[in-house]
């Protein structure tokens, strides 16, 4: 029986070449397109019922949320060893991004780790960034939620307190006494040499505050639509910042669906239940699931315009 690691190692061969990374573009690509055309008719009913400009207006933020997302992948880079600069990070990044769309959750992780190569990045460091990233937009996200929703909308929360709960836990994790000797054994088990540079408290500190930015910013855009649905500006506030941060998070750990999709939508009906009715908060959710996947498919687009440009080798920050 193969490992684990032999099969990584073989589709890492494959799609070592331009060919075949052109084409994971592509059917990316279709994916995300069609992940919105297959809803075509829910989502241009739902569109008739939002102001054209008021739906560019949310798109902004979302958007935003991506870039967010990419400084703090930077960051952590930064941090294990290997300073990219902002064009070329996105770049990887954003393209990389493009694979949440297909079926299975490793082919961001497995993208990323070919792209950053070609940039002078350790496979291994970029895995490990991947990784980080995900643990610390899950306790981010966490983190928001717990610290809005529970009087916001308690009743409407009841069912999903068991990841409030989970918050101090990863809370913890993110701390460097924790984080780095779990780095160490995670990699002594696959079997990877340890990371060059342990992450400092200042490099967490700031990731983690740039993950709180993202949540932000992605409260801001369903807080747009809610308003733009006839939700009380004031009380939709937390619902909306929080409720899509719990949308997310809960998403992310119970479903094995491409980016959430489903649970995501259900969680934030509920949650934006005290300020929209049911129709109203469902109308949200498809328009939001349209909104990042154009989000996805216009950073990406923008980036694949600099993929012909000269390749850059990462720099090992000073100190």
């Amino acid at each position: 029986m193969f490992s684990l690691r032999v099969v990584i190692a073989s589709v890492l061969h494959v799609v070592n070449g331009r060919a075949a990374r052109l084409g994971f573009a592509a059917i990316a690509v279709t994916f995300g397109v069609l992940a919105v055309a297959t809803r075509w008719g829910e989502v241009t009913s739902a569109l008739a019922r939002l102001q054209p400009l008021l739906v560019l207006a949310a798109l902004v933020p979302a958007i935003l949320a991506l870039s967010s997302a990419m400084v703090m992948w930077r960051l952590l880079l930064a941090g294990l060893g290997s300073r990219l600069p902002a064009r070329v990070a996105a770049r990887v990044l954003f393209v990389s991004q493009l694979g949440k769309h297909l079926p299975g959750s490793v082919w961001p992780m497995l993208a990323q780790m070919e792209l950053g190569r070609d940039q002078g990045v350790p496979r291994r460091r970029t895995a490990t960034a991947f990784v980080l990233a995900m643990l610390v937009s899950l306790t981010t996200g966490l983190l928001v939620a717990s610290g809005t929703l529970p009087l916001a909308a308690g009743a409407q929360t009841r069912a999903y307190r068991w990841a409030f709960l989970l918050t101090p836990l990863f809370l913890v994790l993110l701390h460097p006494r924790v984080l780095n000797p779990l780095l160490r054994r995670l990699l002594r088990v696959v079997r990877r040499p340890a990371v060059e540079r342990p992450l400092t408290g200042r490099t967490t500190a700031q990731v983690a505050a740039t993950g709180v930015g993202q949540w932000l910013l992605n409260g801001l855009h369903a807080w747009i639509l809610a308003v733009g649905l006839g939700a009380d500006p004031v009380a939709a506030v937390p619902l909306a910042v929080g409720g899509f941060a719990l949308a997310w998070c809960v998403g992310f750990l119970v479903v094995v669906a491409p980016a959430g999709l489903g649970v995501r939508e259900a969680v934030l009906v509920a949650t934006l239940a005290p300020v929209l009715a049911p129709a109203d908060a469902l109308v949200l959710a498809l328009v939001s699931r349209v909104l990042l996947t154009a989000s996805d498919l216009i950073l990406a687009g923008a980036s694949v315009t600099s993929m012909r440009g000269t390749r850059h080798r990462a720099r090992e920050p000073v100190g």
